[in-house]
């Protein structure tokens, strides 16, 4: 068997699908046709991959420019050098390297892949390109962790100017402009954050219609499904963007406001081109929408199967859960939040408890096998009276699917209790309050665990604490964070953190100020500072507030949203 070439030798045998270095004459690649080549680099396996929508949006923005090609790269958990996906290409072959970044935990593979691939993971040590680009959720929840080691953020929607940005490159890269010049030149295009250039703060861009700024212009959409996807074979449709509701807790109903719904003629159009077998709805608030039942109607009415992510009880209508059971459709999904109706109110939950109970009496009544409730631990406030409620109430629960199942016998409704971790995040209410500790959490989990072994048909899924408190770290570090990374790619999460005690303890368990200045302030999401502190006020006298008005922000005023968009 003969040699197998060394990393180096691939490099330069793929070298003519690569751009020309500053100071080069552009190469004439056939293969590339004179097009950037750009790294899709996509965190964990195919099959996760196949089932998140954001990067499949970039994919279908930059694919369907003809100076472009792009290409696919599933990093697993970053210890391997990787391949394209569509062509076996080395990643040193792509100048443009546009990381989709959703979960604090995908630092780590998109750290150890660089590495891997024998690409500095810093930029400082990256003068030349490649130019690593990170994009998603963390971009604009808090980019400030992963500034070390991105060339730059694209903030928001990559509707609102990615594609340009990507030919901006390219003309610069093929005139053999050098990669800090470029990025100097482009440091103040919208939507984009040069960490160490940039004037801050860097406004979050959006793909709104000016004259309907409540309507998702661009939903997301699977461009990929197959039998490898977490959700086999299913497309994705975004229904909503933002939630109208704002708990105070939730990350989502801030960063992405305004609250917007889809037009169903955009997702009937989608569905016809694409005829898959089934599709997936996605959204914050899917029985918001108003044309919910109609387009489950439609798909049913043309035998697409359909699932739903986690619903409203206040909107889980006799109407809907009929038609959704007639469909097949055996499991639902309601929150419950907060252990007690105080920390319901400090969440900002407005949960009828009558109005929920009706709606697990409905769902056992017409023969739903799995209801999942969701439940989180671990606020500022909590106390032993409010477990002590969540005990009570989960035998009315109890009680309420019995009186559904009434004489029937042969079908019973089991019931799953999902309590996660409060991780308090940036761009919430909650960003100046303390994390609970992980002895706190492990102990409010043993109170569950007590008090659920009783009831007969409930089985209790918790989060991991330790991985919790590793999210607060890396959603609410600093640049300094990046250190925690570093550790974390030598020895793993856990021996990394032990590292960073000190760091943890400043980041994580204390009370901030009223005026202390945050890493993520970078970042101009839209929404007032002075709207969370009065949001954090409130929820720490358990006092409801209203959630965003149903004719949007136009003279609302509440949040600065409304002033903020005039300004796009």
């Amino acid at each position: 068997m003969g040699r197998r070439p060394s990393g180096a030798e691939r490099r330069r045998e793929q070298s003519r699908g690569r751009p020309p270095r500053p100071g080069q004459a552009p190469a004439q690649t056939p293969d590339l046709g004179g097009r950037l080549p750009v790294a899709l680099l996509v965190p964990g396996d195919e099959g996760m991959g196949l089932s998140a929508l954001g990067w499949q949006v970039v994919h279908r923005l930059l694919s369907q420019e003809p100076g472009l090609a792009v290409e696919r790269f599933f990093l697993g958990k970053g210890f391997n050098a990787p391949a394209a996906h569509d062509s076996g290409r080395d990643l040193t072959l792509f100048p443009l390297m546009a990381a989709s970044v959703s979960f604090e935990e995908d630092f780590l593979p998109l750290l150890r892949t660089l590495a891997a691939a024998g690409v500095p993971p810093s930029r400082a040590e990256r003068p030349d390109y490649p130019l690593v680009l990170v994009g998603g959720p963390v971009a604009f929840l808090n980019p400030a962790p992963l500034a070390p080691l991105a060339d730059a953020f694209w903030v928001g929607e990559a509707e609102a100017g990615l594609t340009e940005f990507c030919l901006a490159m390219k003309r610069a890269a093929f005139d053999g402009v050098p990669k800090q010049e470029f990025l100097a030149s482009v440091k103040d295009m919208p939507g984009l954050y040069v960490p160490g250039m940039s004037t801050l703060p860097v406004r979050r861009v959006l793909a709104l219609e000016r004259d309907r700024p409540g309507l998702l212009a661009c939903p997301a959409a699977s461009g990929f499904t197959g039998p490898k996807a977490a959700f086999a074979d299913a497309m994705l449709l975004e229904i909503n963007r933002g939630c109208p509701h704002a708990c105070r807790f939730c990350a989502a109903g801030y960063i992405y406001r305004p609250p917007r719904h889809a037009r169903m003629d955009d997702l009937v159009r989608l569905v016809e081109e694409a005829a898959p077998p089934k599709v997936g709805l996605v959204g914050t608030a899917l029985t918001d929408w108003p044309d919910l039942l109609p387009f489950l109607r439609w798909l049913a009415d043309r035998k697409t199967k359909f699932s739903l992510s986690s619903l409203r009880a206040d909107g889980l209508g006799e109407e809907l859960l009929e038609f959704l059971r007639q469909c097949g459709i055996r499991t639902i999904t309601l929150a419950l939040e907060g252990a007690s109706e105080r920390l319901r109110r400090a969440a900002n939950k407005k949960l009828d408890a009558e109005v929920f109970l009706d709606a697990v009496e409905r769902c056992a009544r017409l023969g739903v096998n799995h209801l999942r409730l969701y439940l989180i631990i671990g606020w500022p406030w909590e106390t032993a009276e409010d477990y002590d409620e969540l005990e009570a109430f989960l035998g009315q629960v109890m009680a309420a699917r019995d009186r559904g199942h009434g004489a029937r016998t042969r079908e019973f409704m089991r019931i799953t209790l999902g309590a996660s971790c409060l991780v308090p995040k940036p761009f919430t209410p909650m960003q100046w309050a303390p994390m609970m500790s992980e002895a706190g959490l492990l102990a409010g989990q043993k109170r569950l665990t007590e008090m659920t072994r009783k009831l007969r048909g409930l089985a209790l899924h918790v989060d991991a604490p330790f991985q919790a408190r590793l999210q607060g770290v890396l959603s609410r570090g600093g640049e300094e964070t990046f250190r925690l990374v570093e550790l974390a790619a030598e020895g793993g999460w856990k021996k990394a953190m032990r590292r960073f005690e000190t760091e943890t303890a400043d980041i994580l368990d204390r009370q901030r100020g009223e005026t202390e200045a945050f890493p993520w302030e970078v970042v101009d999401i839209g929404v007032s500072r002075q709207l969370l502190w009065r949001e954090y006020g409130r929820a720490d006298r358990a006092v409801h507030s209203p959630g965003c008005p149903a004719l949007g922000c136009a003279g609302c005023g509440a949040c600065g949203m409304d002033r903020w968009l005039e300004q796009i």
